[in-house]
This record gives C-alpha cells, sequence and structure tokens, in this order.
C-alpha cells in the first residue's frame, strides 16, 4: 500500500479472509457443515456477522464465532495502521 486509505473493498475482503481463516484454523473444512461471514463497510463502520455450523466435539462453534468476528475487526485495525 502506498500510504493511501484502504478501498471498501480491501477492507471488506481484509475482514472476511481474517475470519475465514481463523475458523479453519480450528476446524477441518471437512469438519464444518455450514458457515457465512457477512462484512459491510459503510461510512466508516464496519460489522462483521458470523455464522457457524460446526460440532461442539472440537471446539465450542459459538465462541470460533465470536472469535473470527474478533479477527476480523483486527485484520481491518491492522490494514489501517499500514
Amino acid at each position: 500500500m502506498t500510504g493511501d486509505e484502504p478501498t471498501d473493498e480491501e477492507i471488506v475482503q481484509t475482514a472476511s479472509d481474517a475470519a475465514e481463516g481463523l475458523i479453519f484454523s480450528r476446524y477441518k473444512q471437512s469438519d464444518v457443515r455450514d458457515y457465512d461471514v457477512t462484512v459491510t463497510f459503510k461510512d466508516g463502520v464496519l460489522e462483521v456477522d458470523v455464522y457457524l455450523n460446526a460440532p461442539e466435539d472440537e471446539a465450542d462453534p459459538e465462541r470460533v464465532a465470536d472469535d473470527a468476528a474478533l479477527a476480523a475487526r483486527e485484520a481491518v485495525d491492522e490494514l489501517f495502521a499500514a
């Protein structure tokens, strides 16, 4: 990046990639029944919503979804700091 502010598209993609990356760092892809990462960035406000349907025997899916949303926000913070 050249010091310019990231585009809305870059912000959304960065957040989405981070959330998905965290999910699949905790679960094997074949174990995840369904997931959805919804990211919006409008008027300087980032919204991240993560839905995860996965077995509870490996990790708590609700906790992983929350952690994925946090990872998405942190990735965007790092994007702005770069």
